[in-house]
């Protein structure tokens, strides 16, 4: 994409509403306005569902960092979304997921887990993702190991950072810092 799609952004001439979700944004548990946020500083009422939807399925699924940061890596290789994948890299390995792993997804290719609770987040994630299904066996898997609201939570988790990368994508969005990209980019139509 040539050309940023979203008009600049000026808090100095910000409406009530979009101070508000700002304000939010930057007190809350991101602390920052890295991703699709000033995208929707232009409907700030949609901006602050969205963005507390996001804080919930950040930080409270019940899942474990690395395996909600896996889940956000699954989506971002599924959507080829670059700020996506950019941000929540270096958190997923932080997090404890392997580099080899989080490569093998960047590639496209089916990852070799070690943790069987990786292989089956994994296995959700993109049944979900290709299929727009789960088989009974991934689901009974996950229900085993997650219970019922974990794996609710999961298929939340799943469906934000579609939308976080859709977003990302419509408007040709980068990552604060960003310099190069994991996906390479479609030609233009």
């Amino acid at each position: 994409m040539s050309q940023p799609r979203l008009p600049v952004f000026d808090a100095a001439h910000a409406t009530p509403e979009q101070k508000a979700l700002l304000d939010d944004i930057l007190s809350g548990p991101r602390g920052n306005l890295n991703g699709p946020f000033v995208s929707w500083i232009h409907s700030p009422e949609f901006g602050q569902l969205a963005q507390k939807l996001g804080a919930y399925c950040r930080y409270e699924t019940g899942l474990p960092l690395r395996l909600s940061e896996l889940a956000i890596l699954a989506t971002a290789q599924q959507w080829q979304s670059q700020a996506e994948w950019y941000i929540h890299l270096p958190i997923a390995v932080d997090a404890g997921l392997s580099a080899d792993v989080a490569e093998q997804i960047r590639q496209g290719e089916t990852p070799v887990f070690a943790l069987e609770d990786e292989h089956v987040i994994w296995s959700f994630a993109t049944e979900l993702g290709r299929r727009k299904r789960v088989t009974d066996a991934t689901y009974a898997r996950a229900l085993e190991l997650f219970g019922i609201k974990v794996v609710v939570n999961l298929i939340g988790l799943l469906g934000y950072y579609a939308l976080v990368a859709m977003t990302l994508n419509v408007f040709g969005m980068r990552a604060e810092g960003q310099a190069s990209l994991p996906f390479p980019e479609p030609p233009p139509a």
